[in-house]
């Protein structure tokens, strides 16, 4: 592999690689190489933002290369703030099996299955005992750690920092010793915590690895990194009409990011697409229908791309009902209807609460009329629509 050849896989969606140089040597020799890509299946699902780093995985498996995907079993349990500046809670393994079954099937959406090898961490620290432990910590200083951006900030602002929390980077770093990880891959949020890895190989005696770390995408709000818990996010596993109408609420300024991140369009073509949005010379409508329909085959085929595209056309554009998709509720209309009641008896919503937030966002119509009040009065027939895409029709039941 040639210097020149790499730099499509060394340039587009890269955030930063450490060490370029090395990294660059140990392609062109020719040998293959080992791919750590670790996750923490501390939920079930994944989404577009998992696809960026996954996206460059499946490039280097078509190069002959090895994936090692790392499941953090134990680490899942512990949590890593990751920026958030938050302690998160600890889940039972349970949990952690559940979600990590959910989320292997939706990894292999993307990344080649034949070509990537699965660990499960309990493999080695199922051994561990207490003195494996105090030896792994006595690699590193507290001051060390407190020098990730995150834990400094929060112990300088007197907020608590559990000790478990400092126990992540070493164990993911641990996980790079395991495998005899050649490449760690992750988000630029995880730099503090694969350097970490790479510097107790090289302690230990191993090659320290190379690190390749991604950008992170901006959910569709526009402002902050993808997040279900956000709700900012598209899932990778999102209905073809969800999947469609939430990447057609992106602002235009991501509409560039997310085709370099998310499709295998030319970079001269992109050049061309960020001069046509610069001069105006484009409606950017056009441009996010070619991204949202590239995504949805990616994931559920180029039929159901089309039939996306044209659900959209006719229920967001030109607002009509979708007589296929809309949910039946049957209530008596002669008294006043609760707007909750009918959310909750339909699914639509988990709680009064999020019934209530709907209301106060202004996300709820009745017969295309802004509802502000949870309490209305329909008429048989009258239709609900929540959000952009979810429809109840309430049908009378006098008596």
């Amino acid at each position: 592999m040639t210097t020149a050849k790499l730099g499509p896989l060394l340039r587009r969606g890269v955030a930063e690689i450490i060490v370029e140089q090395e990294l660059v040597r140990m392609l062109e020799s020719g040998k293959p190489l080992r791919l750590k890509q670790g996750f923490d299946p501390s939920c079930p699902d994944i989404h577009l933002g998992h696809v960026v780093g996954l996206r460059k995985l499946r490039q280097f498996q078509e190069m002959g290369h090895q994936v090692i995907l790392i499941v953090g079993d134990w680490t899942a349990q512990i949590g890593d703030p990751s920026g958030e500046s938050v302690t998160r809670p600890m889940l039972t393994a349970e949990q952690v099996k559940s979600n990590a079954e959910t989320y292997l099937q939706q990894f292999f959406k993307v990344v080649d299955k034949e070509k990537t090898e699965v660990k499960w961490q309990s493999e080695w620290f199922g051994n561990f005992d207490l003195a494996d432990v105090v030896r792994l910590t006595s690699k590193f200083t507290v001051a060390q750690f407190l020098a990730r951006e995150d834990f400094g900030k929060r112990y300088r602002e007197g907020r608590p920092i559990a000790i478990t929390e400092l126990l992540y980077p070493l164990l993911q770093a641990y996980d790079s010793v395991a495998i005899e990880a050649d490449v760690e891959f992750g988000g630029i949020d995880q730099k503090f915590n694969c350097l970490v890895g790479r510097e107790l190989q090289a302690m230990i005696g191993q090659r320290p690895q190379q690190i390749f770390l991604v950008p992170l995408l901006v959910g569709t709000d526009g402002t902050k990194k993808m997040s279900k818990s956000l709700g900012n996010y598209v899932g990778v596993t999102d209905p073809p009409n969800d999947m469609y109408g939430k990447l057609m609420s992106i602002p235009d300024d991501l509409i560039i990011p997310y085709f370099e991140l998310l499709t295998d369009v030319p970079d001269a073509e992109l050049g061309e697409m960020a001069q046509q949005i610069e001069s105006g010379s484009v409606n950017p409508m056009l441009l996010k229908k070619r991204l949202a329909g590239d995504i949805v085959t990616q994931f559920h085929g180029d039929a159901a791309a089309k039939d996306a595209a044209e659900y959209f056309v006719r229920v967001v554009q030109r607002k009509e009902v979708p007589e296929e998709d809309i949910l039946l509720h049957r209530t008596r209309l002669a008294d006043s209807v609760k707007v909750d009641d009918v959310l909750l008896a339909t699914k639509l919503v988990k709680s009064r609460s999020e019934a209530r937030r709907l209301l106060t966002q202004g996300a709820i119509e009745l017969d295309g009329e802004k509802v502000g009040s949870n309490v209305v009065t329909a008429c048989d027939g009258s239709v609900l629509k929540v959000g952009k895409r979810r429809f109840v029709k309430l049908i009378d039941t006098p008596g």
